[in-house]
């Protein structure tokens, strides 16, 4: 959160916040205290580099650990403190890998070759990198804890007013600014296109108070299949992701996920591309590119 979106914060949310018809001293009074709490809250989220944020994910020690309540899979978030002592920050820890040849769900649909793993959260941050998406997915690397070897994610910004998808429509809250969210989304949905999410879960889109927008837990994705998800999702895209999915070579991710993806995976990343690039193309031919790219 920037300097100036939490004093508007602030200034939105905080009791003791000014107005005019409070006297001068207890107007003071209440400046300082919006003052102190964009402090503390600023303070929350260190200013490091992603080179930093993953080394600190890799080296620092866990001096605290819970089992978090959302998702099937419960992973844990973990306390890290740097070798110095200078940081502490949370982080998720997902060590499901889980591999079935038929998977049956409660809703009566079956999946072959089932695959729910860690692995897919890290080579979908890697992806995101490689297309310049990954200012909307939390840091993500690989490490081991307790014996165990899972998906370690930065854990964000937990101030007040972050909330995820779900909770933001059971509120009914509406972004002050429909344009540049629903770029965000387009952005959001595309991705998923391409990694074939199976678990587009509405708890694992996170939003600041910015109304900046999170991508999270991509561990039921990168599945074997030639074809897109659902194309009707498929409505804008940004210039910039359109250009740099046209540029994504096969050797490039394979050198950035071939640790977390198989060869067959990765091809059918590579085949969904394809599809994705040629739906937009013949989209932005029958509507004109004003209408499809922005």
């Amino acid at each position: 959160m920037s300097l100036g979106s939490t004093w508007r914060y602030v200034l939105r949310r905080c009791p003791c916040r000014p107005d005019t018809t409070r006297r001068p001293g207890k107007l003071l009074f209440a400046a300082i205290l919006a003052l102190a709490f964009v402090a503390i809250v600023c303070a929350q989220e260190p200013n490091l580099t992603v080179d930093q944020k993953k080394e600190f994910l890799r080296t620092a020690d866990v001096i605290a650990s819970k089992h978090t309540s959302k998702g099937v899979t419960s992973p844990f978030r973990l306390t890290l403190r740097s070798k110095d002592g200078s940081l502490t920050h949370d982080a998720s820890f997902q060590t499901i890998d889980e591999h079935k040849t038929n998977m049956q769900f409660g809703s009566g649909q079956t999946e072959m070759l089932f695959v729910d793993s860690y692995r897919y959260n890290i080579a979908a941050y890697e992806l995101a990198t490689l297309l310049g998406l990954a200012d909307m997915m939390p840091v993500t690397v690989e490490r081991k804890w307790e014996g165990k070897t899972g998906s370690l994610e930065w854990w964000l910004p937990t101030m007040p007013g972050m909330i995820d998808e779900a909770e933001r429509l059971k509120q009914k809250k509406e972004p002050p600014d429909p344009d540049a969210w629903n770029k965000q989304m387009w952005k959001k949905r595309v991705f998923a296109q391409l990694v074939y999410d199976t678990d587009p879960n509405l708890t694992n889109v996170s939003i600041d108070v910015d109304w900046k927008l999170y991508m999270r837990d991509f561990s039921r994705s990168f599945r074997l299949y030639n074809k897109l998800e659902n194309a009707k999702n498929l409505t804008k895209c940004d210039r910039m992701l359109f250009d740099s999915l046209k540029k994504l070579d096969q050797a490039q991710l394979e050198e950035a996920a071939k640790k977390w993806l198989t060869k067959p995976e990765i091809k059918a990343v590579m085949q969904r591309r394809d599809l994705i690039v040629a739906y937009f193309q013949k989209l932005a031919a029958e509507k004109g590119e004003a209408e499809v790219y922005y």
